[in-house]
């Protein structure tokens, strides 16, 4: 599916600010098989000093960003061409989770996309006897792998509220759960907490989804703007395996991929410092359109 993509998130802040730095993840990922840019750029306005784009770690596209002037507001902006490749959906191959340790011991190597990376705590993730009993109250060591991710995708689904005023990015995981209500960052920090609680390996993809329904189908929640979702392991044989909680399914061509981490905190759209003082407001519009 090809898709054209245009966001722009603006700030405004109470005070100038005095010099910045920014580190920018917003453009679409390039993904051999899965997702093709075709073409993107990213803008700042005001123009900034100074701009390196970089691949981090774990592969996303990356804008480090200076101002050394003061400013009032910022307004970032991209345009892409995003050609979207749906995964096929096969039989489920996966071993069951008893047999997931066999697993992990068989993989030697240590880059970015190995499990090893998303098994333990990070940043926004705990592994708290909440959501691993949680887990477990819905699975079982006789389950495949796929089996369990789904499961407690599905669950969480019917246990969690869609709540656009209920929460804020620095919301934790747990307020979240305990609540029972939040936005796709909670639905996907809550699974995979879950996840890993069991021993799953799990991590977070930022991205896009598609604001346009398939005729006769509802509007998915996300729209409109950013979106999350969760990247659970499935075994050697399936390997990594998308899937959105909020709207309990699983990742297609509908979903387009920004970035992918082991929690918000390694793939937040903007992160960075700047002097200032007293508060900002900011807005943010998406609009994905499939040709």
């Amino acid at each position: 599916m090809l898709y054209d993509i245009s966001l722009s998130i603006t700030y405004e802040y109470a005070s100038e600010a005095n010099g910045g730095r920014h580190a920018l993840r917003l453009l679409p990922a390039d993904i051999q098989g899965e997702q093709r840019l075709v073409a993107g750029r990213l803008d700042a306005d005001p123009r900034p000093d100074e701009r390196t784009d970089r691949i981090d770690f774990f592969g996303n596209n990356v804008s480090d960003i200076v101002y050394r002037a003061s400013h009032s507001d910022i307004a970032f902006s991209i345009h892409a061409r995003v050609d979207r490749t749906a995964a096929p959906v096969g039989f489920d191959i996966s071993p069951p989770l008893s047999m997931l340790p066999q697993e992990l011991d068989s993989i030697r190597s240590m880059d970015a996309r190995q499990p090893v990376h998303f098994l333990d705590r990070s940043p926004r993730i705990t592994l708290d006897p909440e959501f691993t009993g949680y887990a477990r109250s819905v699975t079982d060591p006789g389950m495949s792998l796929l089996a369990a991710v789904e499961t407690i995708g599905e669950t969480l689904h019917r246990d969690m509220t869609f709540d656009a005023t209920a929460t804020t990015v620095q919301t934790t995981a747990m307020e979240a759960f305990q609540n029972r209500h939040g936005v796709c960052q909670d639905f996907t920090h809550i699974m995979i907490s879950c996840l890993r609680g069991i021993g799953i390996p799990a991590g977070y993809v930022s991205g896009f989804l598609r604001t346009i329904p398939p005729e006769g189908s509802e509007r998915l929640e996300g729209a409109d703007a950013m979106h999350a979702w969760v990247r659970a392991w499935c075994g050697i044989e399936i390997g990594w395996v998308e899937y959105d909680p909020t709207n309990a399914l699983r990742v297609g061509q509908d979903h387009i991929v920004i970035a992918r981490g082991r929690d918000y905190s390694d793939i937040s759209p903007v992160k960075g410092v700047m002097r200032t003082s007293g508060g900002q407001t900011t807005e943010q519009k998406v609009d994905v359109v499939p040709l």
